[in-house]
């Protein structure tokens, strides 16, 4: 690992729950996240949206999301491999058919100014300024951050999405 791998990232993870106790869900996936950080690190947490599942199977559950903001010291894999053991300890059901119902998602959103094009992690998540349920809490926390190899602002990404993105509820402000 270099020495840039090694420092601490600002790094953005979407979380999401359609499943269960969807705030309890996020909550305790929060906590985990914040036990990655250092103890005095800063962190910011955006309001859960609730939000209609998209590209999900038909009768699922709408989903809360929201969008935290942890300093990582750590590389992405490890962070990949970090999150995915949090999921499963939060019951999500390892190697079930893409956007079925769960407990919970974390999606690595952007790590600091990384670009990783690997088989199993893009970043920045390749589909996030499409994504209304993903781009409302991180323009909550950081409207004014532009993404690596990008130009517009995450406020601006929202404010191009079409009337026909799905619109979302604020659930929690403050949790």
């Amino acid at each position: 690992m270099d020495s840039a791998e090694s420092r601490m990232v600002r790094t953005g993870i979407a979380l999401g729950s359609n499943l269960g106790d969807r705030i309890s869900n996020l909550r305790a996936a929060r906590d985990l996240l914040r036990n990655l950080t250092p103890g005095d690190s800063a962190y910011i947490q955006a309001p859960i949206y609730c939000s209609c599942p998209v590209n999900c199977p038909a009768d699922s559950p709408d989903f809360f999301n929201t969008v935290v903001e942890i300093n990582y010291n750590g590389t992405p894999a490890q962070l990949l491999e970090q999150t995915q053991a949090i999921e499963v300890q939060l019951g999500r059901i390892p190697d079930t058919p893409p956007n079925s119902p769960r407990t919970i998602d974390l999606d690595i959103l952007y790590f600091g100014e990384h670009i990783t094009d690997a088989d199993n992690l893009l970043i920045p998540h390749p589909r996030m300024t499409q994504r209304r349920f993903v781009l409302q809490p991180l323009s909550d926390i950081r409207p004014s951050m532009t993404l690596p190899g990008d130009f517009i602002s995450v406020l601006g990404h929202l404010r191009s999405l079409t009337p026909d993105v799905a619109p979302l509820r604020l659930v929690e402000a403050d949790w």
